[in-house]
């Protein structure tokens, strides 16, 4: 079993008669779910045998999941993968990794607060910041406000303006 895994999507039904499920993908895309070739369900790992994208959902036949019957009982269980088979971009991160991280002013150097979510919008992304005590803060995850993301360091340096 891997060392660490993070929730990727749901098994929201079957599809067809030999075993095959759907999943909703809870990543940037249906196609960056599709590529792996293990899941884990329930704590158990499954080889994914064959993937493919279908609109926004992934189906996906497994091992050892080969009836309709088999295939309903994975309803509504979370689907993860392993942190380390997960391919990212330069720059890229996992959503996983920023909620609890410190928000830093950049151009003060002082922390207004903590990442509480990420969320995904059609345009771009938002960080939602709390704000020590205050309204939370909705920041556009967009290099003119996003300055540097230091996982390690456990902070992101945002450039904040007025109204923000």
């Amino acid at each position: 079993m891997p060392r660490e895994l993070i929730d990727a999507g749901k098994i929201v039904n079957t599809h067809g008669v030999r075993g095959a499920v759907k999943i909703e993908p809870w990543t940037d895309t249906p196609e960056f779910l599709r590529a792996f070739s293990r899941l884990f369900i329930g704590g158990a790992e499954y080889e994914v045998q064959s993937a493919s994208v279908l609109n926004t959902f992934v189906i996906a036949t497994l091992s050892n999941v080969d009836t309709i019957e088999a295939a309903h009982l994975l309803r509504n269980k979370t689907v993860q993968i392993a942190k380390d088979d997960a391919p990212l971009d330069d720059g890229a991160v996992f959503v996983a990794d920023i909620i609890g991280l410190d928000a830093i002013d950049d151009e003060t150097g002082e922390r207004f607060g903590e990442i509480a979510d990420f969320l995904a919008l059609p345009a771009h992304g938002v960080y939602v910041v709390k704000n020590d005590g205050k309204d939370d803060i909705l920041i556009p995850a967009v290099p003119e406000f996003v300055r540097e993301i230091n996982i390690q360091g456990g902070f992101v340096r945002f450039r904040l303006i007025e109204g923000l």
